[in-house]
């Protein structure tokens, strides 16, 4: 099994970033913030943050991620995607982390462990695999609500 280890999401449309990679980040502090910290994997993502943060003069500036994985790096990010590919096959996260652990929080006032998104992102997979078995056995090619059943 090969192990893809993104260093980090990008902020804006959540693809990996690799390690050893160029990524850019916006030169206005609040967006640089330990907590905050946003990364880009083009300009044009960077690009598309700046009217949401209604930033006046702005500019990217470049940089190169890591060429390995640091503790720091590690925690940095509980919603961080680490995909395996075992042939064709991949396992990655298939719930959005932090709405999930906001619908935890609204609902019981509890904290969610990042351990969940793993769990839930298995078990979808092992519903979405009997749905498809379902519409098959039915001759279909569209796995529809009823096969949830």
């Amino acid at each position: 099994m090969e192990t893809f280890a993104a260093w980090k999401p990008c902020s804006s449309c959540k693809k990996p970033i690799g390690l050893n990679t160029l990524y850019w980040t916006c030169n206005v502090s609040t967006c640089n913030r330990k907590r905050t910290g946003l990364v880009f994997c083009s300009v044009e993502c960077w690009d598309a943050h700046v009217p949401l943060f209604n930033h006046r003069e702005s500019w990217a500036i470049e940089n190169r991620s890591p060429k390995v994985l640091t503790d720091e790096d590690n925690g940095l990010s509980e919603e961080r995607e680490m995909i395996m590919t075992d042939g064709n096959t991949e396992k990655e996260v298939l719930v959005v982390a932090s709405k999930l652990k906001n619908y935890i929080r609204n609902k019981s006032g509890m904290n969610t462990s990042a351990a969940v998104i793993d769990v839930l992102s298995d078990r979808i997979r092992d519903l979405c695999d009997h749905a498809i078995e379902t519409a098959k056995q039915d001759g279909r090619k569209t796995v529809m609500d009823r096969d949830f059943g």
